[in-house]
């Protein structure tokens, strides 16, 4: 290691050594200065305050702050050798096992009872206690054997706060406190690219001591500034980038699309046979007033399941179509796009059937392209979307291919947003001459700060209003582990729903044998779980056992597009009772008298996925029924999450819970580009008045500086925290 000074550029090699730092690049993707530097603790350690062990999760990698209770040396079962058992507790009552294979004596006289240290390793399960095998750690105070090395890096922290960074099990926290001290000797800050007037106004510190303080915070004051002032940059660089965005669409040219007095909506709105929502109204108008406009329309529409959001984008469409444009809807599966066809033709009648016996006279086409139709299907379908006949185009990713021409495309319409990719929305508006009208629909509800911070380039409606007709759901969670005849009873009662004459789906994490797919969950499971159930396997196991004698349907992603379609097709229509299928069945699929929803491995889900699934039941006149079955022990954070689903239905509530148990990076879209981002320390949930404020001061400065030609060193600080790909990500349309 040198006493070079350093500044952000610099590689870590000439600070650490090669072989610490080819280990921070290897396993923490940290190769410079400025990587190490931005690299913030996840959380700070007290003696005196501990980490709460009884909240730790199986599968969970963790570093803890904990006492040695005892220790215990046992010979080895299988092999020669004896066992070290260490077992260390917190002072809240938690305690874990840390177990240490071979013979170790020494780990025996340096782990005295009484010892505080840090503890790191991934939480596992034996015999129903939580362990760490082979932990690294490093012992606090005393001085001892083995420790000079270890006490020279936490010493500075005795009886103050101790950094614990995110780390891999070969770079533990304290190896990374100690590359960071040395960063720190020699660093030299960037100039400060926030403006001073910002930092003045919002009582913000300067940039180096923020990178000072959160690392080695000199009292909880001053870590408290230095957090905010960098969760102030990251919310900057975001709503900067999301506000330059909305000003540079609002000044590109599109083409209007008024509504017109006589046409097809109004045709529309006549056949309709039951009335709009008070929200879908007002929504409606919203619409209908940004189609007016000279200036491409960036909406998103949201709102709980069955809300009514297609038939509001499907007013949009014939607003559009009224105006001599084309629409287009790009749904995420073929299964959707299919049943969006069939939905809309049904809501449409005579006036979506031109060219055919019985059609209105000003009736458009509906025209449906998917991938797996066949060649003289496809040409035909070319041709009536190249030559303008088919006003309305309903597709998954197929409309992007290249021979897909529209005559006039003037809008389109995403639904489930965030299964595209931003270059497929892209490929879609650049089919048309001007930048076409989008409307982005989700039936994920979208707490506030997300909308803000994710989608802050859209205006936003919300449809918060159920349509009459629309029936409760009750939700249930069945303990299969605790209590089997639980299960047993979920499947009478799936039974007696289908002797009433309804229908029944039944959900799994996993399709079956070969390779995992979006739709699944993981099937690796290396702390000591059994796979999770799948759908090729658990749908025979059911037709022989608890519901046999039912009709049993299979649906999942890597059946050929026919027949996903036949099965959707035929369960619809009511020649199947029972669906079993993988989460394919999430979005879109419309069967009201489909009544009850078993969702197996229930606590492999996701919060918002369990709720965007369980409104596929409760659709028509009947009740819906819920069933979530797990086997997730009770009191653990999985039972806690399936029991507040169960608990409400209000999505909104249930999107906060989502986003409090996701790591704030996935939310920001750092999933999405696949590359590390420093976005690390803005939280959604917390930080709503500092996004409120980021966004104001975004508004004011790109109002009076659209490119930031005045701020070139906060235009260079954004593009490092929000490089262009994920722009795009945020770009949302």
């Amino acid at each position: 290691m040198t006493g070079e000074p350093a500044t952000v550029d610099t590689p870590l090699k000439k600070l650490v050594g090669e072989r610490t730092a080819k280990a921070l690049a290897g396993h923490l993707d940290l190769h410079t200065a400025g990587d190490l530097i931005y690299h913030f603790p996840r959380r700070y350690d007290e003696r005196g305050e501990h980490t709460d062990i009884r909240s730790l999760d199986v599968g969970e990698q963790v570093t803890v702050l904990a006492q040695v209770q005892r220790t215990a040396v046992r010979p080895m079962r299988q092999r020669r050798g004896n066992l070290l058992e260490v077992t260390v507790g917190d002072g809240s009552g938690g305690v874990l096992t840390c177990t240490f294979f071979g013979n170790q004596a020494w780990r025996e006289r340096e782990l005295r009872p009484g010892r505080w240290g840090l503890f790191a390793g991934k939480v596992t399960e034996f015999r129903g206690k939580r362990q760490l095998n082979g932990p690294e750690y490093v012992l606090l105070g005393e001085g001892g054997e083995g420790e000079a090395a270890a006490n020279e890096e936490v010493e500075e922290f005795a009886g103050a706060l101790i950094p614990v960074y995110p780390a891999a099990a070969a770079v533990p926290t304290w190896v990374i406190a100690r590359c960071v001290r040395v960063v720190l000797d020699t660093f030299t800050p960037p100039d400060d690219p926030l403006p001073a007037t910002v930092r003045a106004t919002r009582n913000l510190v300067d940039i180096g001591t923020a990178l000072r303080e959160i690392h080695r915070p000199s009292s909880k004051e001053a870590l408290y500034r230095a957090r905010r002032r960098l969760k102030w940059d990251e919310a900057f660089a975001v709503q900067l980038t999301l506000v330059q965005r909305k000003h540079r669409a609002a000044a590109s040219p599109a083409r209007a699309r008024p509504a017109r007095t006589g046409g097809l909506l109004d045709a529309f709105d006549a056949r309709l046979p039951y009335e709009l929502t008070p929200g879908q109204q007002v929504v409606g108008r919203e619409i209908a007033a940004d189609l007016a406009t000279a200036h491409p329309m960036h909406r998103l529409l949201q709102g709980e399941v069955g809300s009514g959001k297609t038939v509001v984008a499907l007013r949009a469409m014939l607003q559009v179509v009224d105006a001599g444009g084309q629409a287009a809807l790009l749904a995420p599966t073929e299964v959707l796009a299919a049943q969006h066809h069939r939905g809309i033709l049904d809501l449409l009648g005579p006036l979506g059937r031109a060219g055919e016996l019985g059609a209105a006279s000003d009736a458009t086409r509906v025209e449906l392209f998917t991938g797996s139709l066949g060649a003289a299907a496809r040409r035909r379908a070319l041709a009536e979307v190249a030559e303008g006949r088919a006003g309305i185009v309903l597709g998954t990713h197929a409309l992007l291919y290249e021979g897909v021409d529209f005559a006039d495309l003037g809008l389109v319409v995403v639904d489930e947003q965030h299964r595209f990719g931003v270059e497929q929305r892209d490929a879609l508006r650049a089919k048309a001459e001007q930048p076409p009208h989008v409307l982005v629909m989700t039936a994920t509800p979208i707490p506030r700060t997300v909308a803000m911070t994710v989608y802050g380039d859209l205006e936003t409606s919300t449809l918060s209003q159920l349509p009459q007709g629309r029936s409760p759901i009750a939700s249930h969670v069945v303990p299969a582990a605790e209590k089997p005849a639980f299960l047993d009873r979920a499947w009478r009662r799936l039974r007696e729903e289908v002797g009433k004459g309804h229908q029944a789906y039944v959900v799994c994490p996993r399709i079956g044998e070969g390779p995992v797919s979006d739709e699944e969950a993981p099937r690796e499971d290396d702390n000591g779980r059994r796979p999770p159930l799948a759908v090729t396997e658990v749908a025979p196991l059911l037709a022989e056992g608890p519901l046999h004698g039912l009709r049993i349907g299979v649906l999942h992603g890597r059946l050929p597009a026919d027949e996903k379609d036949a099965v959707m097709r035929a369960f619809a229509d009511g020649e199947l009772d029972v669906l079993v299928a993988t989460t394919v069945v999430e979005v879109g699929v419309n069967v009201p008298n489909a009544t009850v929803m078993i969702v197996l491995d229930a606590d492999r889900f996701g919060v918002s996925q369990l709720h965007q699934l369980r409104g596929r039941v409760g659709r028509g006149s009947a009740a819906g029924l819920c069933l979530l079955v797990t086997e997730a022990a009770e009191g653990s954070s999985a039972r806690e999450r399936l029991d507040a689903v169960a608990s409400t239905t209000d999505g909104f509530k249930l999107a906060e819970l989502d986003l409090e148990q996701r790591r704030e990076g996935d939310v920001l879209g750092a999933t999405q580009s696949g590359r590390r981002s420093h976005l690390r320390l803005l939280s959604l949930l917390r930080d709503t008045d500092l996004i409120r404020d980021a966004r104001a001061e975004a508004i004011e400065l790109v109002g009076d500086d659209p490119e930031l030609a005045r701020h070139p060193a906060l235009a260079a600080s954004v593009a490092a925290l929000v490089d262009e790909e994920r722009a795009e990500y945020l770009e949302k349309g």
